[in-house]
C-alpha cells in the first residue's frame, strides 16, 4: 500500500472514533439518565440485526466462538464500560482514562502478533497521553472511582478486540458487512439479559431520547463500525488504535461548540500533540532501493 492509500485509509478509519467522540455529548444531553446498559444494548443490537438481515449469513465452524469473543470485546463489554464511564465522568476525563488503550495494544501486539516494540511507538504513546491530558483536563475536572475503573476496563476490552481482530482476520467468503453484523449482534445479545435484569426501562421516551438512540445505533454503530473494521483489515493494529484519539479531539470540539466549554491555549497544544502522535504511529511506505545495475560487459577486443 503506497503512502497516499495509507493516508486515505487512515483518514476514513478515523471517522469512526470521531463519531464515537460524540457519544459523551449525546449521552449527557439526549439519553435518559443512569441507563448505560439500555444505551449500550440499543446501540448494538438493532444495528447488528439490520446487517444480518441484509447479508443473511451466520458464522460457521471455529467462527462461532470467535464471533462471540470479538463481539463481547469490541462491542458488548466496550459499550457498557464506555457508557458507564460517560455517566460517571466528564467526557474529557473519560477520554483521558481510555487513552491508555494504544499502550495495551502495543504490549498485546508484541505478544500475540509478534509486532516489534519500537522506541518511536513508545514515544508516540507517551506523547498522545500527554496531549490528551492537556486537551481534556480542566481545573474543575472530577474523578469518580467507578468511572475511572470503567474507562480502564473499556480500554482493555477495545485493545484486546483490536489485536484479536488482526490476529484472526475474517473468513475469505465473509463480507465486511456480515463480519460487522456478527459482532454487533453478539454484543447486543450479551448485553440484553444483563440490561433487563439490572435496569428499569424508562417510563416514557422523548423525541430527543429517540433521536439520540437512532443516532448512536445507525451512525455510531452500524456505519462507524463498518468503517472501523475496514480500517483494521488494512492497517497495523497499533496504527489503527492511535486513530481512536480522534475521539477526545471530537469530544473537546463538541463541548466547546455546544456545551459552552472553554478552549484554552494548553488545549490547543494538546490537540497538536495528539495529532503529531497519530501521524508518527502511522505506517510508512518504505520503498526498496533500486537494485544495482549489472556491471557493463567489457568491450571485446578486436
Amino acid at each position: 500500500m503506497n503512502s497516499q492509500r495509507i493516508a486515505a485509509t487512515s483518514a476514513v478509519t478515523a471517522l469512526a472514533p470521531a463519531v464515537w467522540g460524540s457519544t459523551y455529548l449525546v449521552t449527557t444531553e439526549f439519553l435518559p439518565p443512569d441507563r448505560p446498559l439500555l444505551a449500550s444494548t440499543l446501540r448494538a443490537l438493532p444495528a447488528g440485526l439490520i446487517l444480518l438481515l441484509m447479508t443473511r449469513k451466520l458464522p460457521s465452524g471455529v467462527w462461532w466462538w470467535r464471533a462471540v469473543v470479538l463481539g463481547v470485546l469490541n462491542i458488548g463489554a466496550f459499550f457498557y464500560f464506555l457508557f458507564l464511564a460517560a455517566y460517571h465522568l466528564p467526557g474529557g476525563v473519560a477520554a483521558l482514562v481510555m487513552s491508555i488503550q494504544p499502550m495495551i495494544v502495543l504490549l498485546l501486539g508484541s505478544l500475540l502478533l509478534k509486532d516489534r516494540i519500537r522506541p518511536l511507538h513508545v514515544g508516540s504513546c507517551l506523547l498522545a497521553a500527554a496531549g490528551v491530558a492537556l486537551l481534556v483536563l480542566q481545573p474543575h475536572a472530577g474523578l469518580d472511582g467507578v468511572g475511572v475503573l470503567a474507562g480502564l476496563l473499556g480500554a482493555l476490552s477495545m485493545a484486546s478486540g483490536i489485536v484479536l481482530t488482526k490476529k484472526w482476520g475474517r473468513p475469505d467468503d465473509v463480507s465486511l458487512l456480515t463480519f460487522t453484523g456478527w459482532q454487533l449482534t453478539v454484543g447486543g445479545l450479551v448485553l440484553l439479559p444483563v440490561m433487563l435484569a439490572s435496569e428499569d426501562l424508562p417510563d416514557h421516551l422523548t423525541w430527543g431520547n429517540i433521536g439520540g438512540y437512532l443516532y448512536l445505533g445507525i451512525i455510531g454503530a452500524l456505519i462507524a463500525y463498518v468503517l472501523w473494521f475496514r480500517g483494521l483489515s488494512r492497517l497495523p493494529a497499533l496504527a489503527a488504535s492511535f486513530l481512536s484519539f480522534a475521539s477526545p479531539l471530537c469530544a473537546t470540539v463538541l463541548g466547546y461548540l455546544f456545551l459552552d466549554e472553554t478552549l484554552r491555549p494548553l488545549q490547543l497544544v494538546g490537540a497538536v500533540a495528539v495529532v503529531a502522535a497519530v501521524v508518527l504511529a502511522q505506517p510508512r511506505n518504505r520503498s526498496k532501493p533500486p537494485a544495482p545495475a549489472p556491471p557493463a560487459r567489457a568491450a571485446s577486443r578486436v
